[in-house]
């Protein structure tokens, strides 16, 4: 058996290849909320079933697209503090399992949204306070990703969690579609479910809820709980605005040291919430705006995500060749393109061909996007600028949907918000433009040793 150390920062010992696995099975169970509750099922359920006969000018997209706003402002308010006090308190652990288990209440509640207009604002609740506690619980995962890796091989472990979340979101998509969606008629799918009252779609969201619990319970086993953090003995028991006092301070000190740095967190906020709002609100649009069947959505979102993750590799090989900013840029100036057509065409087949074109750049904008602040990052820094990195990201988390709605409200048709969502990609990209490429030789470096994790 291997006795090299593959992790245990701050935990005292080495991480084994079950621990890894264990940490990666919490983003495949994830994809249950993301992929299915999120992006594919449930808020269509929502606007294409739920709230289709609501009454007023506002449509169900536009309030979708305003509770997610909401959602998004106590996501600023909340993470960027929540975790230096989980950590500070030895509870990073403890917090995770709270978190997910109130993301999951939240998901299983959604099998009591009937598919009554009555209903939407309930739904819309559980969406919101989900998502909430979601990318809360979000916090404590990120940060165990040091836990279960080193400097050397920290880019592959976080690379297959990110896969892991993918193609979990890839077989889940699949069994609620064989099993509970596809179909015409009063039932639905392999198993003959009745669609009264949204019934099939009613039970998707509780088997959401029982896979997330399911894949989220091995980390909780299998990693140790980091240990109480001794730097500012305070943090544990320090209140909201004393947390965002030791944030600003941090801060102050990244600022004196490289302003690039703080630069290019504030554009990769804009740009990825940007990207984000692709995948939150794609398969609304699909529907109410193209005329693609509810069904079929997620044979949609299985393709995307398959296009998504493929982009992300083979853009790793010109992040080498080219740096990341160009990557990167070029991402984002393709999917303004691509967006800009999207307003113009229609149909089906249109929304196939460039809705998977727009996730082809995706994948590439988000992997090149942490590659930048891995070659600009200061030996031994690493840890806090992810950490930054993560919380500038939730920080304006409510752009996006918030402009969506806007969009979609100011000239009363679902398909303008596509343009909420390419002012927040060019505002990204405008951004990064002024942000200085990392070096191309930044001089040595560790070596990616991804060979140094214990056999179980």
């Amino acid at each position: 058996m291997s006795t090299e150390v593959v992790g245990g920062a701050g935990i005292g010992q080495a991480a084994t290849r079950r621990q890894v696995a264990a940490w990666g099975l919490w983003d495949w169970g994830s994809a249950a909320f993301n992929a299915v509750v999120v992006t594919f099922v449930f808020s269509v359920y929502l606007t294409d079933a739920v709230g289709d006969d609501l009454p007023g000018s506002i449509s169900a997209s536009t309030w979708l697209g305003w509770s997610l706003g909401i959602a998004g402002f106590f996501i600023a308010v909340l993470a960027p503090v929540s975790g230096q006090r989980f950590d500070a308190a030895g509870r990073r652990k403890r917090s995770l399992a709270v978190l997910t288990f109130f993301t999951v209440a939240a998901m299983a509640g959604m099998f009591f949204v009937v598919d009554d207009y009555h209903y939407l604002w309930l739904g819309l609740v559980l969406l919101g306070v989900g998502s909430v506690i979601f990318e809360l619980a979000g916090v404590p995962y990120n940060a165990m990703m040091r836990q279960v890796s080193t400097p050397e091989n920290i880019g592959r472990v976080s690379g297959f969690g990110w896969a892991m979340g993918y193609f979990g979101g890839i077989v889940l998509l699949l069994v609620c579609y064989f099993g509970f969606i596809a179909g015409d008629g009063d039932t639905r799918g392999l198993l003959g479910l009745s669609t009264d009252g949204g019934l099939n779609i009613r039970l998707v969201a509780l088997l959401a809820a029982v896979w997330f619990l399911v894949f989220a319970i091995p980390v909780l086993l299998a990693v140790p709980e980091v240990p109480r953090t001794a730097a500012d003995p305070g943090a544990a028991k320090a209140g909201l605005v004393e947390s965002y006092r030791v944030l600003w301070r941090d801060l102050k000190e990244l600022w004196a040291a490289d302003r690039r740095t703080v630069w290019f967190l504030v554009a990769s906020a804009l740009f990825r919430d940007g990207l984000a709002g692709v995948f939150t609100f794609g398969a609304v649009l699909a529907v109410n705006v193209y005329g693609m069947a509810s069904d079929s959505v997620l044979l949609f979102g299985v393709a995307a995500n398959v296009v998504a993750a493929l982009g992300a590799i083979v853009a790793g090989r010109f992040d080498d060749r080219i740096g990341p900013k160009v990557v990167i840029a070029g991402s984002l100036i393709a999917m303004l393109v691509v967006g800009t057509v999207l307003l113009a065409v229609s149909g089906t087949l249109m929304f196939w061909i460039f809705g998977l074109l727009l996730c082809l750049f995706v994948g590439p904008a988000q992997s090149s996007s942490r590659t930048f602040l891995a070659r600009i990052t200061p030996p031994g820094r690493e840890g806090q600028l992810f950490g930054l990195y993560a919380t500038t990201g939730r920080a304006v988390s409510f752009l996006a949907p918030t402009l969506f709605g806007f969009f979609a409200w100011w000239f009363g048709a679902d398909r303008a918000g596509i343009v909420g969502l390419l002012v927040v990609l060019g505002i990204g990209l405008a951004a990064l433009l002024m942000v200085r490429p990392p070096e191309r030789d930044p001089g040595p470096r560790t070596g990616p040793n991804v060979t140094s994790v214990q056999s179980d």
